[in-house]
């Protein structure tokens, strides 16, 4: 939870109402500043977010939490100000994976430290799966992203093969799931076919027009692709 909170609120500093681009970098600039306090000397954290950064400095003194995917996180939300500022496109795959390797496969790599998880192997197919669960988000959020003066589709490919390039990076990393004890393994198998799910809806639907959504009827055969 201490995790998520972090993510969450940064994530909404970055993106959510109407704060200027400076503003919200400012506001991430405080977020990184009370981050280095939690690794260094967590008695010094003051206010806004001081209760966050509490919970997150006892998590990462509990759990030995490395501060490198943390810290990838925070320069991921501030690319995401100064592109969307700008109205930039990521000009290249090469790119674009770049930025998804700094705004989601941290995310893997820490929950995989609270399991123990740290073979070379189990840390590659994790990254798989969170580049795959956040290109499938661009993809399914087209309708929404450009207008808002984000443009993830780089400009030397088109959306069917990107489509596919997420779908084999799913299928790439979905072994990851035995690999991690009880509930969590069960969670991610879930995680894996809601991609999977969103991907086949994206290829039946026009994206840049509509934003294609998991339903209650879609839960079934999602559960039965999860005990397969």
């Amino acid at each position: 939870m201490a995790i998520y909170h972090f993510a969450r609120t940064a994530d909404d500093l970055a993106d959510e109402g109407e704060a200027l681009a400076s503003e919200r970098l400012q506001n991430l600039n405080i977020f990184k500043a009370q981050l280095r306090l939690c690794f260094k000397d967590p008695k010094s954290l003051l206010e806004p977010y001081r209760d966050l950064f509490l919970d997150l400095s006892q998590a990462i003194e509990d759990f030995r939490l490395p501060p490198a995917p943390l810290f990838s996180l925070l320069e991921a939300f501030e690319q995401d100000v100064m592109y969307t500022q700008a109205e930039r496109r990521y000009e290249s795959k090469e790119a674009l994976l770049r930025y998804c390797s700094k705004s989601a496969n941290p995310i893997g790599r820490l929950l995989l430290h609270l399991y123990g998880v740290h073979e070379a192997d189990s840390l590659r197919r994790s990254d798989a799966i969170c580049t795959s669960l956040q290109l499938i988000n661009f993809w399914q959020d087209l309708s929404v992203d450009i207008p808002r003066g984000r443009f993830y589709l780089p400009p030397d490919t088109d959306l069917a093969y990107e489509l596919s390039f997420a779908h084999a990076l799913m299928i790439q990393g979905a072994p990851l799931c035995e690999r991690l004890p009880g509930r969590a393994a069960w969670e991610l198998k879930m995680v894996v076919q809601g991609g999977l799910k969103i991907l086949q809806k994206c290829r039946k639907i026009n994206t840049f027009e509509h934003r294609p959504v998991i339903r209650l009827y879609d839960f079934p055969s999602m559960i039965l692709r999860s005990l397969s």
